[in-house]
Order: C-alpha cells, then sequence, then structure tokens
C-alpha cells in the first residue's frame, strides 16, 4: 500500500495512538496523520502546536515518513479521497468502540464516498489508552507520574510545560495584565536549559518542580491554609532548585537560588519572607530560620522519600544520575552517610516536623530509605 491515513484530535496524543501510527507504517510507505479541529471540543493546546508534539514524538522514533495535516471544515475521509488516500486507520479497543467507529466507517464511505477504514486493535497494555484518559489524570499528587507512562516525551513535557505555566500565572493575579512585567521572562528562564528544564537535570527538574506544587495544593486542601501562605510557598518553591550543582559558586545552590528570588524584582512583600523558605532547604541555614511555613515547606521539599517504592526507585535513580562524575564507591559511601541521617530522624519523627507531612509519607520514608541504604551496602 503507497498511502494510509490516521485521524483524531490528539489531544494529547498517545502511546496507544502511536502504536497505530506504528501499525500504519508496517502497512504502507507513507503516513499521513490528519489532525481535526473540532469545533465542539476545548482542546488543551491549538492544532499548530498539536502537530509539532506529533511530528516531535514521531521524529524521536526515527519515523521520517510521516506527514501531519490539520484538518478544518471539513470531513477526514473525504480530506484523504481527495488526497488519492483510499484507507484511514482506526484502533478499536472495546465493542463499543467498534459499533461507534463502524457507523463512522459506514458514513465514510456510503453517503460521503470517502476513504475506507482499516481496524487494529492494540496490545493489553495500551487497551484503556485514550487522550480523554490521560486528561483526567491531572491534579492529585503524583498525576504527572503516571500521565509520563501513557504518553511520548514531547506530548508529556508540552503538558507539565504549560500546566506550569497556568500555576506561576495565577501567583500574580487572575489577570495576566496585573503580574509583573517581568514574570513571563522569568517563567522561561526557570522551565528553561538554565534551570528546572536543563538535560543535566535528573531530578531537581521540571518533575520536582511540578510535584512540590501538587503536595502545597494538597496540603493545603486538607489543612485549609490561607490562600497568601500557599502563594508564599508556591514562591518559595518555584525558586528553590533555581540553582543547582554550581560547584564553583562561593555559597551554596539554596543561598544562590534565594539571592536569585531577591534579585528578580518578583517578590515585593514577600520578597524576605520567600527567601527566607527557600533557605530552609540549606541544611546549613535551616536551623536558623524562623518561619511559620518552615516544616511546610522541608514536609513538600522531601516528600519524595515518602512515595511509592516505584517512585521512591527512580528518584534514587536520578540523584545518582546527578552525581554521575563521582566514583561509584564513594558516591555509595557518601548517599549511605546522607540515607542514614535522614532515616534516624524519620524514626524519631523529626524528618517532618509538619504533621500533615509526618502522617501522609514518615512511614514509607523509612521504608524506602532503609531499602536503599540495605542495596547501597551490597
Amino acid at each position: 500500500m503507497k498511502r494510509i491515513a490516521f485521524s483524531g484530535t490528539l489531544d494529547p496524543i498517545t502511546n496507544g495512538h502511536m502504536w497505530v501510527i506504528g501499525e500504519a507504517r508496517a502497512m504502507a510507505e507513507e503516513v499521513t496523520i490528519f489532525l481535526s479541529e473540532n469545533t465542539l471540543k476545548k482542546p488543551q493546546f491549538p492544532a499548530e502546536e498539536r502537530k509539532r508534539i506529533i511530528e516531535m514524538s514521531a521524529a524521536e522514533r526515527g519515523w521520517d515518513n510521516i506527514e501531519v495535516v490539520i484538518v478544518k471544515s471539513d470531513y477526514t475521509a473525504r480530506v484523504a479521497k481527495k488526497r488519492g488516500i483510499e484507507y484511514l486507520i482506526r484502533g478499536i479497543r472495546t465493542t463499543s468502540d467498534f459499533d461507534y467507529e463502524n457507523l463512522i466507517q459506514q458514513t465514510n464511505v456510503d453517503v460521503l464516498h470517502g476513504a475506507k477504514t482499516i481496524f487494529v486493535m492494540p496490545p493489553r497494555d495500551l487497551g484503556s489508552v485514550s487522550s480523554s484518559f490521560v486528561r483526567t489524570l491531572q491534579g492529585p499528587v503524583g498525576w504527572h507520574w503516571n500521565m509520563k507512562k501513557f504518553v511520548p516525551r514531547p506530548a508529556y513535557q508540552a503538558w507539565i510545560i504549560d500546566w506550569l505555566h497556568k500555576d506561576w500565572n495565577a501567583l500574580w493575579g487572575a489577570d495576566e495584565n496585573s503580574a509583573p512585567a517581568n514574570a513571563t521572562q522569568w517563567f522561561l528562564r526557570l522551565v528553561g536549559p538554565t534551570a528546572y528544564g536543563g538535560a543535566a537535570r535528573h531530578y531537581h527538574n521540571l518533575d520536582h518542580l511540578v510535584h512540590g506544587l501538587t503536595e502545597i495544593k494538597a496540603w493545603a486542601g486538607r489543612v485549609g491554609a490561607a490562600q497568601a501562605d500557599v502563594d508564599l510557598l508556591k514562591k518559595a518553591f518555584w525558586f528553590h532548585d533555581a540553582v543547582y550543582a554550581d560547584d564553583n559558586a562561593p555559597v551554596s545552590d539554596e543561598e544562590a537560588s534565594a539571592q536569585l528570588w531577591l534579585g528578580s524584582g518578583l517578590g515585593g512583600a514577600d520578597a524576605k519572607p520567600c527567601a527566607d523558605l527557600i533557605r530552609c532547604t540549606d541544611h546549613f541555614q535551616v536551623s536558623a530560620i524562623e518561619h511559620p511555613l518552615k516544616h511546610v515547606m522541608l514536609g513538600v521539599d522531601l516528600a519524595i522519600l515518602g512515595q511509592d517504592a516505584e517512585i521512591y526507585d527512580t528518584y534514587a535513580a536520578a540523584i545518582r544520575l546527578e552525581y554521575q562524575h563521582v566514583p561509584e564507591g564513594e558516591y555509595r559511601a557518601k548517599r549511605v552517610g546522607a540515607l542514614t541521617h535522614l532515616c534516624t530522624k524519620a524514626e524519631s519523627g523529626a524528618l517532618y516536623g509538619n504533621p500533615y507531612f509526618a502522617s501522609q509519607y514518615g512511614e514509607a520514608a523509612v521504608d524506602n530509605m532503609q531499602r536503599e541504604i540495605d542495596e547501597l551496602r551490597r
């Protein structure tokens, strides 16, 4: 077969969609992806951005015979026929999918005189994956780790950047015009390659940022926190690892991050309180810092220690990558020392000074750290 087409809104494109496209590539020399603009839907991204994400996802897999076409105000089957494409390909996950797609297929052929449809059934692990399913994951603590399992990397990156952008804008008021003049500039810097978006950031990256911000939201919802406290914590968390692994700096990374915040021009009345919260994450300064939200900030930053074993193990592997310049023996010794210190604090109830985080993560943190210590000592 010379050409075949796949169509959808693809907001976002999922690993299930990618599987269908892969099947299409096995059937035809060229694959056209018709990206629908449906006025009845309100997609997360405009069509041009979805087109870019799909092209990047295909390119990452080395698929060079993919063309993405945006379809406006026309039927996909009819557009395909006009382009000389005789067949569309669709994934069928359930019997209800078949009933729906069969009706569409009959309409395409009998009414529109358009392209016919070939149905393929995805493997079991992709059987429940759809764009709507992925969208429903967004919100609770850990949503981004779950989403990452079901979408290609470019779609995931675009989604969390968009989520972060909305969270950032909300800090400066409902109206973007009320935000500081340099707020957008700072957002781009923080998510960019010199900060959380850096290629060498294996743990202290955009995922860490999303995790911390969702932890703050969960804590606030549980305890009924004032919005001013939530905003202050979020501003501090946005900046707390803005500087990381700068071995040539005369001060700690946390202090450099606090100074970056103070020099940003974003602080106003929050400037010093926010800087103090950033400094709380510096173990050289934490004992000298007095702030009513100190233990909440520390709880957010250390919440990773009490996650499910799979998430914790991914975190531990990422930390090793960030210290890949350190010889294995030296790394194991220092990591065991650091974990033993934290584990002792956790066992005594001192790791999480805030009751919410202690109840959420205290026991699991001990189990996780002890398991890693045992593995490092082997």
